[in-house]
């Protein structure tokens, strides 16, 4: 009998997808690039949503923000919600998430408790007690900070200590810890206590655990880099010369004919008062104008330096898999949550900004003797078909709640594609941020709730996405077309609880 393969997920967070060095020579990534080698590398893949809990939400339930609940950045995802990790603990799979979770926020409710939130986050003692489940993992070791964030935490907290970092909270910010804010950039935490360190070390201890009791194992080793703030230890932090890095930029006017708000980030003193609806945080509706030409610099260098030191941890969880004899009989696929911008078009980190460089993913696949190895494809994937897929090459049905499409043909190189666009969601506020973007082979369109104004881009003759045509009169048949394709492809993710089983 043919073995179920074992999955193993890595994810970085908010990493563009021009950082692999074996498609950009500027950077370093060697692991990666093993995998660019030894697997498909898709250049078309998109998130369902550019910030952290709707996607990362997405990827367990294989369905879209605007389905399963968690909307925007300080929601959660409802327990009742049905997950992949389900379906595989019911098929014999062991199921474990190593790092960043986020599926719920930072503060909670009576009706709408966090586990991911304060107080609870830092009681060791509870952590010290609590490992799953959590939405369908049987197993968890979770943390929430990126680099010194005073959130840190849970499972990494209790690991620190384990290792002897007694003194740890002097890497991490007040409240909780005593680093001095104004340290930039080389972030003073020894190597040995990272939490790039800890995730590769427990998914390593996790898989040698399974190999041993010959578990099949879905295995999501979550990394938290680069996500900002710039900060890496050494030598990372060293590694690149910000002076011969090719720096993004953007163009004069290139906003002029786009929405009010990426004109507004463009100016010292914006305001950006009408978006304001909750009360609380609306990311990338502020002026972007707060780093000189040699901070940006600065910044890409140590974003660069996140990304190679995960690669080298990355490699280590690659080299136990294969010392393991697992290699061959695992999928493991590698990529982000969503992108980045840290220059483009005058931007920096992510918002409400669908340009390729915050919705596209570096987005790698190995599965030895069943996905073509060191082939580029440029059929479309969206993270929402991650479980359905993964479902669908493990053998088990796959939930008829799950609006993602099976890819798993396409990955193995059967079907030249499964789909023919795929759609980004941003519902950050309840009325004032609330967009969509269809993206197909060609085109790209977003549309925004209760506005006329809106985005159309013509990816092949302007890649950069220099030149919105949505009011140019030479465009509105082009327009009106893809309108309707935009509502034809809303209509098309509806789920179907179940199929129609009579005549009335």
């Amino acid at each position: 009998m043919q073995r179920k393969p074992n999955i193993l997920l890595i994810t970085s967070d908010q990493q563009h997808w021009n950082t692999i060095g074996a498609f950009q020579e500027q950077i370093s990534t060697p692991n990666l690039d093993r995998l660019v080698r030894e697997g498909t590398t898709f250049t078309r893949a998109y998130c369902p949503n550019p910030t952290c809990t709707p996607t990362r939400s997405s990827i367990v339930t294989g369905m879209y923000p605007s389905q399963h609940g968690a909307w925007s950045l300080g929601t959660k995802l409802l327990e009742d919600r049905h997950t992949i990790g389900e379906d595989l603990m019911e098929h014999g799979y062991r199921t474990a998430l190593i790092g960043k979770a986020h599926f719920q926020p930072l503060k909670g409710t009576d009706e709408y408790p966090s586990l991911e939130s304060y107080p609870i986050l830092q009681d060791l003692d509870y952590w010290n007690r609590f490992n799953g489940p959590f939405y369908g993992f049987g197993h968890v070791e979770l943390a929430r900070n990126h680099t010194n964030e005073a959130h840190v935490g849970q499972h990494y907290a209790l690991w620190m200590e384990e290792k002897g970092c007694a003194d740890w909270r002097s890497y991490f910010l007040p409240p909780t810890g005593t680093m001095d804010k104004e340290i930039m950039h080389t972030w003073p935490i020894p190597e040995e206590y990272h939490y790039n360190t800890w995730i590769a070390e427990r998914t390593n201890t996790l898989m040698e655990q399974y190999k041993q009791q010959e578990e099949p194992f879905f295995l999501w080793a979550s990394f938290f880099d680069p996500h900002p703030d710039y900060l890496v230890p050494e030598p990372w932090a060293s590694m690149y010369d910000p002076d011969k890095l090719d720096l993004p930029q953007a163009v004069p006017g290139e906003h002029d004919n786009n929405p009010p708000h990426f004109k507004l980030t463009q100016e010292l003193e914006a305001d950006f008062t009408p978006w304001k609806e909750s009360g609380f945080g609306i990311h990338g509706y502020h002026t972007h104008q707060r780093y000189s030409v040699q901070e940006q610099r600065r910044n890409m260098a140590t974003y660069y330096g996140m990304i190679s030191m995960m690669d080298h941890y990355i490699g280590s969880i690659l080299d136990k898999l294969e010392a393991l004899g697992l290699a061959d009989n695992t999928i493991v696929v590698f990529t982000t949550d969503h992108g980045h911008l840290f220059g483009h078009h005058g931007l920096h980190f992510k918002g409400g900004f669908h340009y390729e460089d915050l919705i596209k993913l570096p987005f790698l696949v190995r599965y030895p003797g069943q996905v073509p190895a060191g082939r580029t494809s440029a059929a479309m994937q969206s993270l929402v078909d991650l479980a359905p897929t993964f479902l669908s090459l493990a053998g088990i049905p796959v939930p008829r709640s799950m609006t993602g499409v099976d890819q798993s043909s396409v990955w193995l190189g059967t079907q030249s594609s499964a789909r023919d666009h795929v759609l980004c969601e941003f519902h950050h506020e309840p009325t004032t941020i609330h967009q969509k973007t269809y993206v197909n082979e060609r085109y790209k369109l977003t549309v925004y709730y209760n506005q006329t104004y809106g985005e159309l881009f013509d990816l092949a003759d302007d890649p950069q996405e220099l030149r919105n045509l949505w009011d140019d009169p030479q465009h509105e048949q082009l327009k009106t077309e893809l309108l309707l394709r935009y509502a034809w492809a809303e209509l098309g993710k509806e789920p179907m609880p179940m199929p129609r089983i009579a005549n009335a």
